[in-house]
């Protein structure tokens, strides 16, 4: 759904009445409603509003959708215009190593080098900016005469407050704003409509209901292609005038051919995609295994669909946290980028499974039903106030978490003693990847399990290493797996030890990233600590030198918090909040029973089996 910034044509439409005009163009080929919204220049100015008639000049800005394929703002970008201007702006607000780690900026910068790569070979380009778009947007309204903007609406808090800037800033200039949701499968706005003044429900079934009450889930719409994309860059570009009022004299006169292409070759260097070190990073030789790109994400998800074996039997909780080889598609970084369309991607798996005569697997656990827990998490991250923090949050439990550094550092740094929560923690550095299952594990031990660490300090964590730090599904499963919100048996605990051996007896994974434990029998590899001295030292491995000693006891710190939880639950039920929703206390185990997995990896779901 196309959906205008409203304030701001509210507040213009009352100073500029008569130069203000909306009007409702055909939707294509999808159920997508598009509403149109123009505001005159102020008197004076020297934007293209003044010559509308003559050229429609469009900047698309990409953000998140980084693809050329179901991307229906930049289809409204080319509808109409004379000349588009494809768009990334690298903002300073994310370009921060200690905010979003190497590995992930520079999965980033490849996915946006695929998107440039793409765009040449249609005779376009990308123009990557650097700055702060509300300052970068502005400079290039003036330079290229820009009367319409057009972007992939977006509903990080962030984003929703820089996107607002931005809409003012483009009504002052007279640049009419176009955004579309086409991020998630439905608006997340239809979402909140059926919701009628309520809180999004916290049971996955809940909302499956509201999901179906939905209709069907929009059709992708073309390909941005040749057919549609911009003419060749407009010749006032060419001078490299920063105003783009061509100074320097007129038509590029006196230059000839070499000075036309001298000017293509300075404005190619403006406008290249930097390198990492260019953009404050330090450079990596850390092996690319999951390439960035538009390219790389529609090969990977066509392979997986060539597997209709895979496809069809698909059960996230019966995947594998340890496998030297994912057990999962690992589309999920391209899924948040947007490399890859959650619509395309949604009805590819539909064709697939309509095709398949055979029995398959249904939501929750499979891959259908994984693309609704996006769904269903991106909801509250629209519509939950305080989404992200403890406090303030209604659907959150008020739970007083630790505050020690060295516990969470050792954590963060794969050193807590425990070479699976270790082994882990090392991929997720390494390689900026790590299945589901093991994301669970990291979280249980870090806040309920063992640690007693706030959730909050683990999303950050790995907001920083994923290469798919998606804000909404990264906070939900936070929340989810420290029993603050959708999931509530506390009492059920990951074993840092029991949980990884189920999957890989002979400790494969933990040879893999610690390496320092490669030697030590397998009966100890797990429990390194429990080998005798000799044998910790014929593996040259020993414990306290080469390898830490566990940071704490599980088997009697994990009794203790499940004891610290129950009064945390206890009195949030005492004070009437915090109660998690529609959980008051009934159909935990079937909720838990409909999650993707969450909470299935605690041995069994009996303490008396934890190690």
């Amino acid at each position: 759904m196309l959906r205008v910034c409203t304030t701001i044509v509210l507040l213009f439409f009352i100073s500029l009445l008569p130069s203000v005009f909306s009007f409702t163009l055909p939707s294509g080929p999808t159920t997508t409603a598009m509403t149109t919204t123009a505001v005159a220049a102020s008197p004076g100015t020297k934007s293209a509003a003044a010559t509308a008639a003559r050229a429609v000049v469009s900047i698309h800005w990409f953000r998140k959708g980084l693809r050329l394929h179901d991307n229906p703002a930049f289809l409204e970008a080319c509808q109409g215009a004379t000349h588009v201007f494809p768009v990334f702006i690298l903002d300073p607000h994310f370009a921060k190593p200690e905010k979003i780690g190497v590995l992930r900026y520079r999965f980033m910068l490849q996915t946006i080098q695929d998107l440039d790569d793409n765009l040449r070979k249609l005779g376009s380009r990308l123009y990557v900016v650097q700055g702060q778009p509300v300052e970068a947007l502005p400079r290039l309204f003036a330079r290229w005469g820009v009367t319409k903007l057009t972007f992939e609406s977006d509903i990080e808090p962030y984003a929703k407050q820089r996107d607002n800037a931005v809409c003012r800033l483009a009504a002052a200039k007279g640049v009419a704003v176009h955004t579309f949701a086409s991020h998630t499968l439905h608006d997340p706005e239809k979402y909140v409509a059926k919701l009628q003044g309520k809180g999004p429900p916290t049971v996955y079934q809940s909302f499956l209901k509201i999901f179906s009450s939905l209709g069907p889930v929009p059709s992708v719409v073309p390909m941005v292609d040749a057919s549609v994309i911009l003419p060749p860059l407009p010749k006032a570009l060419w001078k490299g005038d920063e105003e783009g009022e061509g100074g320097g004299g007129g038509g590029g006169g006196g230059g000839g051919d070499q000075g036309e292409r001298e000017a293509v070759t300075a404005l190619q260097d403006e406008f290249r995609v930097p390198t990492l070190i260019e953009m404050g990073y330090p450079d990596t030789d850390a092996p690319t295994l999951y390439p960035g790109g538009e390219t790389a994400a529609l090969a990977r998800m066509d392979l997986h669909l060539s597997n209709i074996k895979y496809i069809t039997t698909f059960e996230k909780p019966k995947t594998s946290p340890n496998a030297l080889r994912p057990s999962t598609t690992v589309l999920s970084p391209y899924l948040k980028h947007g490399a890859l369309s959650a619509r395309l991607f949604y009805h590819s798996l539909s064709s697939v499974l309509a095709k398949h005569k055979g029995p398959h697997t249904q939501p929750p656990v499979s891959l259908v039903g994984q693309m609704l827990w996006r769904e269903f998490y991106y909801l509250h991250g629209h519509a939950t106030k305080n989404y992200d923090k403890m406090e303030g949050n209604p659907i959150c439990r008020q739970i007083p978490w630790g505050q020690d550094k060295e516990l969470l550092a050792a954590w963060e740094e794969g050193r807590t003693g425990y070479p699976f929560i270790d082994a882990c923690m090392t991929q997720l550095r390494e390689e900026g990847w790590i299945h589901h299952l093991a994301r669970h594990a990291l979280a249980c031990f870090l806040t309920r399990g063992d640690l007693w660490q706030s959730w909050e300090e683990g999303a950050r964590v790995f907001e920083i290493y994923l290469l798919d730090a998606d804000w909404s599904l990264n906070t939900g499963n936070w929340l989810w797996l420290s029993a603050s919100a959708f999931f509530h048996q506390y009492f059920r605990v990951y074993s840092p030890v029991a949980f990884g051996l189920k999957t890989d007896k002979e400790g494969e994974y933990i040879k893999k990233y610690v390496p320092v434990l490669r030697k030590m029998p397998v009966k100890y590899i797990y429990e390194p600590w429990k080998a005798p001295k000799a044998v910790q030292e014929a593996a040259g491995c020993v414990v306290g030198r080469d390898y830490p000693m566990p940071v704490v006891e599980h088997s009697v710190v994990s009794k203790a918090l499940m004891g610290r939880m129950k009064m945390a639950y206890d009195a949030g039920k005492a004070e009437g909040g915090g109660e998690g929703g529609e959980d008051k206390g009934g159909g935990v185990k079937k909720r838990a029973a409909a999650s993707a997995g969450a909470g299935d990896g605690a041995v069994g779901g009996k303490l008396k089996k934890r190690a």
